[in-house]
């Protein structure tokens, strides 16, 4: 019977005694485990994003809450400390911050390159990793070309080369090794080596087919994970493996479907695997504040259905861990006890992140050239604007960082449709506040000061390499488009005070705002959709005066909306939004299309044109978080009467709104 012991701190284990009282278990490094027992320690950083080192490229300076040369330090006290202990990674390395795009764009990778991320991870001699789904914003030919710098193999058992999915999925073609067993002498009790087979399977989200569907289709297909989980990992313990660890770049969800993009808590269920690595999600886990609500998994232990499990947070913010404690019986090995941490590399001391850990200097080393190309690349003048840009209050009022998006979108499709057959239908434009609403901390809000805009600027304005996309809907598809996003918004009881606002479950990629229409939110009225897209109050409106040229929209009424290949290709699972609607599909990154509008403008004047509100509703007033730098921009908030509220946590700072 697998026992989980409580961690009573970052490296203590509470002593344990079984149900029988006769065994004893105590920390693995405060008794020595017995002759036929022995401790493995296994480590994991998951979502790098190309963070190596612990600088923000976006806002160009140093940043004390990431980088893998960090997280380094954390692995290397471990190892001095472990008798036994082993790296792996989650996926999610190849994009993320401008060093990628760098690379992937200026630079490029050609037979032999050594990409950044690859340098480090040798250097610090991980074990295996797996997919995550950024792997692919660049196509798979650059993917491969990374890959085979890697001195350590990467497994995905869901991955499929070519367009047929077998009958059994172990007879699919799959685009590289479903797992790896790993051969290892580790120290037993009485220090004596003992061999151990680690079976290493991994996962990536099935949603890659519709988030690069230009990339991927026609090329690979996903397969469920929990179903590829329970059919490989038989046969890994038919060729002998010990243990078996799930690589699954994937969350936590209790909610079982097919094709699930955060399905780890299954995955813990598959018999055979003795624990879980997950990722993803941006999350911490196990911990105080993420998954408390979800029943079978344990925040406190870090268990899901009982099996140890970790997530290690994200651009290097944690390393996860998990310790077993393994016991032989014949010439296998079982695990008996285990516990599960996530160790940061930086504390939040009086109001400000303090690092906890230096940098592993072989890795600043390894990369300066990298380092100083990118610097050199992201500080490149495109345009100018004449207004700052800013992000800190997207959520609650039409923001101009959103709107320069939408505007070069209009801008770049007006011109393509004007010689089709579109060229007659109006043209909207929607866009959604990337680095808003706190996801990854206080500080990771867009703020672009008046003046030069550079490359670093307009990646901070749109954080993702995504493909300009044009569909054709309704104006009743239009209004539901819309009420998808409006789901961000928690329902408000009229007459109350300082009401909380923002559902943190809906993300802020998903609040798209749809320029070239008028209209309110109306908060005393429950969502429609839920933030997955189900639909959960099929006669709730939320989004009324819904106005087209001034008039009410005719729900019969073709629009083309200007997006990008994740929404159009159904992301977000918006409802009848899906690649059917696409009319066309650009060969441009939204990106690129901001670059070359700012260009042809020479200086912007992006102010907010207040195309959408909220509802008037008397004697209520509600409240939210932000970035603390959002007292320099009320005043520019002309829509919505904003006041103070008091200090937020780690970093936040709460204000009201009076509706």
């Amino acid at each position: 019977m697998l026992e989980l012991l409580q961690p009573v701190s970052r490296r203590g284990f509470l002593a344990s005694a079984a149900a029988t009282g006769a065994l004893i278990m105590l920390h693995p490094f405060s008794a020595r485990a017995q002759g036929n027992q022995a401790h493995l320690r296994i480590m994991e950083t998951t979502d790098i994003h190309v963070n190596v080192l612990p600088y923000d490229y976006y806002a160009d300076k140093e940043n004390d809450t990431m980088g893998l040369s960090r997280t380094a330090s954390l692995i290397d006290a471990v190892r001095k400390e472990a008798t036994n202990a082993m790296l792996i990674d989650n996926g999610d390395l190849l994009q993320g911050n401008p060093m990628g795009d760098y690379i992937a764009y200026e630079r490029g990778m050609k037979d032999g390159d050594l990409h950044p991320v690859m340098k480090g991870m040798n250097l610090l001699g991980y074990e295996c990793s797996t997919l995550g789904n950024h792997e692919f914003n660049y196509g798979l030919p650059f993917m491969d070309k990374v890959l085979a710098g890697a001195n350590f193999p990467f497994v995905c058992a869901n991955l499929i080369r070519g367009t047929e999915l077998a009958a059994n999925p172990r007879d699919d073609k799959l685009y590289l090794k479903p797992y790896v067993i790993l051969d290892k002498k580790i120290r037993d009790g009485s220090g004596a080596e003992q061999p151990l087979r680690i079976g290493v399977i991994g996962f990536v989200p099935p949603q890659i087919m519709v988030w690069d569907l230009k990339n991927l289709e026609g090329n690979v297909k996903t397969r469920d994970i929990v179903e590829a989980a329970k059919a490989w990992v038989p046969q890994m313990k038919e060729e002998g493996a010990d243990i078996i660890i799930a690589l699954s770049h994937s969350g936590i969800d209790v909610k079982q479907g097919d094709m699930m993009e955060n399905a780890s808590f299954f995955v813990a269920g598959v018999e055979g695997i003795d624990a879980v690595f997950t990722g993803h999600q941006h999350l911490v886990f196990p911990g105080k504040k993420d998954f408390q609500a979800l029943e079978a998994v344990d925040t406190e232990k870090g268990t899901l259905q009982g099996k140890p499990a970790v997530m290690g947070g994200f651009w290097g913010s944690h390393m996860g861990l998990i310790d077993l404690l393994l016991e032989r019986d014949g010439s296998k090995w079982r695990v008996v006890s285990a516990t599960s941490e996530a160790r940061p590399i930086y504390e939040r001391v009086e109001k400000a992140n303090k690092p906890t850990v230096a940098d592993d200097q072989r890795i600043v080393d390894a990369l300066k050239e990298d380092h100083e190309a990118t610097l050199a690349y992201v500080r490149r003048p495109v345009g100018k604007t004449s207004a700052p840009l800013y992000s800190y209050f997207a959520l609650v009022a039409d923001d101009p960082s959103v709107q320069i998006v939408s505007q070069a979108q209009a801008w770049y499709l007006r011109d393509i449709l004007k010689n089709t057959q579109w060229k007659d239908v109006p043209l909207l434009s929607a866009a959604a506040p990337f680095k808003a609403g706190g996801r990854n901390g206080a500080d990771y809000y867009t703020d672009v000061p008046v003046g030069d805009i550079a490359i670093k600027n307009v990646a901070d304005l749109y954080l993702y390499p995504n493909t300009v996309r044009a569909v054709e809907i309704t104006g009743a598809e239009v209004k539901d488009w819309l009420e998808m996003s409006a789901g961000i918004f928690n329902q408000i009881e009229p007459g109350k005070p300082d009401q909380p606002l923002i559902n943190t479950d809906f993300p802020s990629y998903n609040f798209d705002v749809i320029d070239g229409v008028t209209y309110r939110i109306d908060l005393s009225r429950p969502p429609k959709y839920d933030s997955k897209g189900g639909l959960v109050n099929a006669g709730s409106s939320r989004i009324v005066n819904l106005m087209f040229d001034g008039k009410p929209i005719d729900p019969q009424r073709k629009f083309v909306v200007a997006t990008n290949n994740y929404r159009a290709g159904g992301g977000g699972n918006f409802p009848e939004i899906d690649a059917s609607k696409i009319i066309y599909e650009a060969p441009d990154t939204n990106r690129d299309v901001i670059v070359r509008y700012l260009i042809s403008q020479g200086t912007i004047n992006p102010s907010a044109d207040a195309n959408w509100s909220f509802a008037p509703m008397p004697g209520t007033s509600v409240v939210f978080e932000t970035g603390a730098k959002a007292k320099d921009f009320i005043a520019q908030v002309k829509s919505l009467k904003i006041e103070p509220a008091g200090e937020g946590e780690a970093g936040f700072a709460k204000y009201r709104i009076t509706l």
